[in-house]
């Protein structure tokens, strides 16, 4: 991908910055917001456009609204317009009213007279936040109209919601091209060049974590990654179908019995790039998906019916240990266990503090699940980099060009 400009590169002085941020934050009952984090990542970019003189207008997605225009009758219409009221913004406009020193403005529109009118009553230093953009039909059609309309609120557009960008829609790809300059905020900025230096010049040796459920969520990673690095390390329950694979007895574990053959080809494939691929030798079973289930450290190779493997067992954390401990830069997307439950959280948390306790790796953890989990182990802040974005990374990790970065506008 092409270098992109970024907020630096910007002149903000007395300008309309029309900035899309990722606000999708959790809500109490009330509407009031339970977790600022999201928030506050993008406070940074938020900041320096105030301090610089810039008049801010803030967009960003919340929850997943309906379209009342689906419903079958009134009475279904009616409850999904009283639904999507716990989907508006005033309560993030009240939390950032409490993280600034800003007057934050918030309407009650995307686009429209109202929303023009505030931006122009704004001064410098100045905040406003527009309503969901997913109250709007043409926000995840990426509609042209709605994107010309977004672009006259702004004279320079600024993409701080990486979480968002692998996304077409209107106010995240869209836009730009009806605005004369498009930037990356920070945080994108920051999620741009961690995963550049991964894909173009990591330090060797380079060794990948995957884990979560299913092989069929990332095949394409899988496939790109076996490109790059020296060392795959597969855990969770899509192990289970590469153990499958090498003829292993894995009990009622995850299985993707189509899959099967496209494990052994990726094993093969790993094999010939010289890819040291490693999977569980031992796990942790369980007889019940339950935190209150009877375990056992089982063999990899032969997990017994009635049983099946929800973390990886202390063996292969040794093992998994050795292959990172050698390694200069480590990407994790996936736990290697059901952490959500303590009991079969070992194994996540064992990498997790073996990455926080080795300042000499660059450890670049991939968003989403492995993200939540360095954050249960409090490790996030002595992780090189946590993501922001896990579908995002994921695709950064296929080798996709991503809609919302590819629509920035060149150096």
């Amino acid at each position: 991908m092409n270098e992109k400009l970024t907020l630096e590169d910007l002149d903000v002085k007395g300008k309309r910055v029309l900035m899309r941020v990722d606000f999708n934050v959790p809500q109490n009952d009330d509407g009031s917001v339970r977790d600022d984090s999201r928030i506050r990542a993008a406070l940074e970019s938020i900041n320096y456009v105030r301090e610089q003189g810039g008049k801010l207008i803030l967009m960003s997605h919340l929850g997943r609204p309906k379209d009342p225009d689906k419903a079958e009758s009134e009475e279904e219409r009616a409850k999904i317009q009283k639904a999507n009221e716990t989907f508006k913004m005033d309560g993030v406009a009240d939390a950032l009213r409490k993280l600034t020193d800003a007057n934050v403005i918030k309407t009650d529109s995307l686009v429209g007279p109202e929303v023009e009118q505030a931006v122009e009553k704004l001064g410098p230093g100045d905040i406003l936040l527009l309503e969901n953009t997913r109250f709007h039909k043409g926000e995840t059609k990426n509609d042209p109209e709605l994107s010309k309309e977004l672009a006259k609120l702004g004279d320079v557009y600024v993409s701080d919601a990486f979480g968002s960008v692998h996304r077409a829609h209107a106010s995240t790809a869209g836009v730009c091209d009806h605005i004369p300059q498009s930037a990356a905020g920070f945080l994108v900025a920051r999620e741009m060049a961690y995963f550049k230096k991964v894909l173009e010049a990591p330090e060797r040796p380079l060794t990948a974590i995957l884990g979560g459920a299913k092989v069929s969520d990332k095949i394409t990673v899988i496939e790109n990654l076996l490109n790059l690095v020296d060392t795959l390390i597969i855990g969770g329950g899509m192990a289970y179908t590469f153990l499958k694979a090498k003829g292993h007895e894995i009990g009622d574990s995850i299985l993707e019995a189509d899959k099967v053959d496209l494990a052994s080809d990726l094993m093969k494939k790993a094999e010939s790039k010289n890819v040291s691929l490693l999977l569980p030798v031992d796990v942790l079973g369980a007889d019940a998906f339950s935190q209150d289930a009877n375990t056992k450290v089982l063999d990899a190779g032969k997990i017994e019916k009635g049983w099946f493997g929800l973390d990886i067992g202390p063996k292969t954390v040794e093992a998994f240990s050795e292959a990172i401990k050698k390694s200069k830069t480590v990407v994790w997307n996936g736990p290697v266990g059901v952490f959500e439950m303590e009991k079969f959280g070992k194994g996540t948390k064992a990498i997790a503090e073996l990455l926080a306790s080795s300042p000499n790796i660059t450890s670049i953890i991939g968003g989403g699940d492995t993200a939540a989990a360095v954050n249960v182990y409090g490790v996030a802040d002595k992780m090189s980099h946590v993501s922001t974005g896990g579908g995002a990374s994921l695709e950064m990790l296929e080798g996709k060009d991503l809609p919302g970065l590819a629509a920035l506008t060149d150096k």
